[in-house]
């Protein structure tokens, strides 16, 4: 009889720990999607601003076509952009296409005309909406991988969440934050 309690408090224990397994699992698994859907999210955002980037050298260009090097500059910040896999390498990508885009406002202050022009108009607001869109991205992002981070290092799931595949994120930081704290905008 004796024996028959302590096998069944080894049950007991087992099922408890199965669950407790199996919930962190799901847990775990549930915080991943949403952190890669976050970052999806997030490279949504960022191909869209590329596709602005094109419309508004050319605008630009056809008023200050002196000013080869910001034009390179912009298309090399672009193509950094679209080639950025890790959230590091996109932060990388983000403050040299925050230059960049400052460098082509810059410029652009300098050209009544084409602060005037309807389509250079347009593309701005278009891109102000779109670096919004890009910072709501960003902090949900992180969020996501905050919680996730702190998910695996807890007590006790850091004891075993690594030898089920589950490591930490990285965070989508940008190197200084005072240059992304405001979107580009050029005031008229």
């Amino acid at each position: 009889m004796e024996w028959l309690i302590v096998v069944g408090i080894i049950v007991v224990l087992a099922v408890i720990a199965g669950i407790y397994l199996w919930s962190t699992y799901n847990s775990l698994v549930t915080l991943k999607v949403r952190v890669d859907e976050a970052w999806s999210d997030i490279t949504v955002q960022l191909k869209r601003r590329a596709d602005f980037i094109p419309n508004l050298v050319s605008t630009v260009q056809g008023y200050a076509t002196h000013e080869r090097q910001v034009f390179e500059n912009v298309t090399q910040s672009r193509a950094a952009t679209l080639s950025a896999q890790t959230p590091a390498e996109a932060s990388a990508a983000e403050n040299r296409m925050q230059t960049a885009l400052k460098s082509i406002f810059a410029v652009a202050e300098a050209y009544p005309q084409l602060q005037a022009s309807q389509n250079f108009l347009s593309l701005q607001g278009e891109l102000v909406d779109t670096e919004d869109k890009i910072q709501a991205a960003r902090r949900f992002y992180n969020g996501g991988v905050r919680e996730f981070n702190t998910k695996i290092q807890v007590f006790p799931n850091t004891l075993f969440v690594r030898r089920l595949g589950f490591t930490e994120r990285e965070f989508f930081e940008v190197d200084e934050p005072a240059a992304i704290a405001e979107p580009p905008r050029v005031q008229f």
